[in-house]
């Protein structure tokens, strides 16, 4: 068997388990050099012979999915979100598509917490003025007492609502299937998205990147919002239009963002580079060791499982 792997933090120590699985099962491996999501013809030029692809945040289309080898039986995502990967070409290919469910859910959470504390108070950029000895005065918000808007209660914001409860917020949510029994649980007003747009000081975006959620914040939706609103984003780029984004927060319409998902990765020009009011991380939101070692764990299992002819659990299609 040779095995394709390009998750960059696949080789990191937390992770010595999941190679140690994956050495025992392939007769050869191939990582990825470059420490970056591949695109297209990076992609193609390491699928030579390759029977199953562990894969990052790759951009497997469907030019992509269309000239892989006939080798090629599954692609086993590292993580959760799959909007990279042509599911329906892949079927039609034959190749089998699985993800990590729940691996990450603590640590996309806990960013998105810190994500949004750090917004609120603005510690980017009061960290930066300290650090050039300069001592700025800069009025935060407090968390406490105000409104949170989760758009998405599946697993992330279920214990996003948690956290946001404990520090006495109020949490309202939008989720197509929402968990009535969770809400009644935890005291959570459901909300059409109009709603939470409209009553949150602080929204956290937890969704796929879909037809439907492409630009879900933008000009029209942010002048729905509180003057003030501080914008979360640990899920995809594209759910934000940064364009928009950025006109608002020097408006003062957003009083500040924190974004761990851009339309353009790894993030190169963007409007919202340079603005105070932005905390911005590298696609982070996973990368605990806690949560690279259950990802790694799960994501060979699953290839694994489907190359040897059995059941998984996490079949995508």
């Amino acid at each position: 068997m040779k095995i394709l792997v390009t998750p960059t933090s696949f080789l990191k120590p937390q992770n010595a388990e999941a190679r140690r699985l994956l050495e025992a099962f392939a007769d050869e491996i191939v990582y990825n050099d470059l420490g970056v999501p591949l695109k297209e013809s990076e992609i193609l030029s390491r699928l030579n012979n390759v029977d199953g692809y562990i894969a990052g945040l790759d951009y497997i289309t469907t030019d992509v999915v269309r000239q892989m080898p006939e080798s090629l039986k599954v692609i086993s995502r590292y993580g959760v979100g799959v909007e990279r990967v042509d599911i329906k070409e892949c079927t039609q290919r034959g190749i089998k598509v699985t993800n990590t469910p729940g691996a990450n859910s603590v640590a996309v959470c806990e960013l998105a917490f810190g994500l949004m504390i750090a917004a609120a108070r603005n510690i980017t950029r009061l960290h930066q003025t300290v650090e050039h000895s300069q001592w700025v005065r800069n009025e935060g918000v407090e968390l406490c007492g105000k409104t949170l808007g989760i758009v998405g209660l599946g697993a992330i914001g279920k214990k996003l609502a948690i956290r946001a409860i404990a520090f006495g917020m109020n949490v309202i949510a939008y989720d197509p299937c929402f968990d009535m029994d969770f809400a009644k649980q935890f005291r959570i007003a459901e909300k059409r998205l109009d709603g939470i747009f409209a009553e949150s000081d602080f929204i956290s975006l937890h969704v796929p990147l879909n037809d439907k959620t492409h630009h879900m914040i933008n000009e029209k939706s942010i002048t729905k919002m509180r003057p003030g609103i501080v914008i979360i984003n640990t899920a995809r780029g594209g759910i934000i239009d940064e364009a928009a984004v950025a006109v608002a927060l020097k408006s003062g319409k957003i009083g500040g963002i924190g974004l761990d998902a851009f339309e353009e990765e790894p993030l190169k020009d963007s409007p919202l580079i340079g603005l105070d009011n932005v905390v911005l991380t590298p696609h982070t939101g996973a990368h605990t060791g806690e949560a690279v070692q259950t990802m790694g764990t799960m994501a060979v299992k699953n290839l694994i499982n489907v190359l040897s002819g059995h059941p998984c659990p996490f079949l995508m299609n």
